[in-house]
């Protein structure tokens, strides 16, 4: 035995880790005004090329049997050319995370840097 046991959704454990990394990273958009979701053409001009490229990998990766997929953990439902449900979210649910990542630390370091603009110029600038 491996993994751990999610109250028998075992088949959707990969698909709910995506889910977490959306909620966890949901709250970068409104805190730190990363403005991802709000871009909604930006967002997928940064995730369409990453879904294609890496479906187009993984496809290839499976067709040649480099690798698989635990169906103990995965849904079983199978895109084109067996490509798993779950890797397509992959591919859409990580770049988002991760700029959502990317657009907080810079809002962030932005503060930083005005904060220390002001600090330097001293309290009569």
């Amino acid at each position: 035995m491996y993994g751990w046991e999610v109250g028998g959704l075992d088949h959707f454990q990969y698909l709910l880790l995506m889910a977490c990394c959306l909620l966890i990273t949901l709250p970068l958009e409104f805190v730190f005004s990363a403005r991802v979701y709000r871009r909604a053409a930006g967002l997928a001009f940064a995730i369409i090329p990453v879904v294609i490229i890496f479906s187009v990998w993984d496809i290839v990766g499976i067709l040649r049997d480099h690798w698989s997929y635990s169906s103990r953990f995965t849904t079983g439902w199978k895109l084109i050319f067996g490509m798993p449900i779950e890797e397509l979210v992959f591919f859409v649910v990580v770049p988002i995370c991760g700029l959502l990542t990317y657009e907080a630390v810079g809002f962030v370091l932005g503060l930083l840097r005005r904060r220390s603009t002001v600090d330097e110029a001293g309290p009569h600038a």
